[in-house]
């Protein structure tokens, strides 16, 4: 069987368990088993696939089509930043409104050697790219989740930033004796009793712990606020990512913990998922 045979079974039975990725999918999925990256193998579709590649395949297919399993956990990687993430359950997926914030991060830093605080860093992804983009800067990657630490290290070692960062397994508010000109968090930031509503790969298989951001999805939000006013450098940025409605209230948490708003970041669809904030000078 060809390749695009396959590909044809497999983006079709996603399509009818209303997967809306199903080609793309389909492509990851069998671009993970043949060994080549999917823009490779795309140009390709001569080769024969062996009936172990087939096997694989329409095995993968009907966990992402009949249990909702996310891909990335099936193939194991996520690209972010033109990076190959490793993935795993239990860990945050990267997504792409946050390689939004990192872009205007990097546009719009003035420090040419930052040292940089990464609040939940999951996958390791956001301190990854900003580390190999700022170049001569250095940073402190927390995590309360002992397993996302395990694989930011692992990212950092495949990704060569590993020697820049240092891990540590806890909660923002231990870190007390640093000062740092970049604070950077995507947070948990979905209402508690929104959860259910999220679609089933996601609430079926991603952390909650990466999710839930409370009765109103701020929790977190207005906690890592109120601890980057004493530790954010006086010239420092705080980046947040934020949650599709909440750009409103979050302007008024900064606004009362004396930070002004200074560049703010809109999704594919136009609406405002990152803030980027400076504290106010008097």
């Amino acid at each position: 069987m060809l390749p695009n045979e396959l590909l044809k079974i497999g983006s079709n039975f996603l399509k009818k368990k209303r997967i809306n990725s199903y080609q793309i999918d389909s492509e990851l999925i069998l671009s993970k088993l043949i060994g080549e990256p999917r823009e490779k193998f795309l140009l390709n579709f001569n080769s024969k696939l062996t009936s172990s590649q087939i096997f694989s395949f329409k095995k993968l297919i009907l966990r992402r089509g009949i249990k909702k399993e996310p891909t990335a956990y099936l193939i194991k990687n996520k690209e972010f930043w033109s990076n190959d993430l490793k993935v795993e359950p239990g860990v945050l997926i990267p997504r792409p409104e946050t390689e939004l914030l990192v872009e205007k991060i990097i546009l719009n830093i003035k420090i040419s050697s930052p040292y940089i605080l990464d609040i939940g860093t999951g996958s390791g992804c956001i301190i990854i790219s900003l580390l190999q983009e700022l170049r001569h800067s250095k940073g402190v990657a927390i995590d309360i989740s002992k397993k996302a630490l395990v694989l930011a290290k692992k990212n950092s070692k495949i990704n060569n930033t590993y020697n820049r960062i240092k891990f540590y397994n806890r909660s923002f508010n231990e870190i007390n004796n640093s000062k740092f000109d970049l604070i950077v968090s995507n947070p948990p930031y979905i209402a508690k009793h929104q959860m259910k509503n999220l679609q089933d790969d996601i609430k079926y298989f991603e952390p909650k712990v990466a999710l839930d951001g409370g009765n109103d999805g701020l929790d977190v939000i207005r906690k890592v606020i109120y601890k980057s006013t004493k530790i954010l450098k006086t010239n420092g940025l705080l980046a947040l990512e934020i949650g599709n409605g909440q750009y409103k209230k979050v302007s008024q948490i900064l606004k009362l913990n004396k930070f002004r708003v200074k560049f703010i970041v809109k999704d594919y669809q136009d609406n405002i998922r990152c803030i980027l904030s400076s504290l106010k000078h008097y």
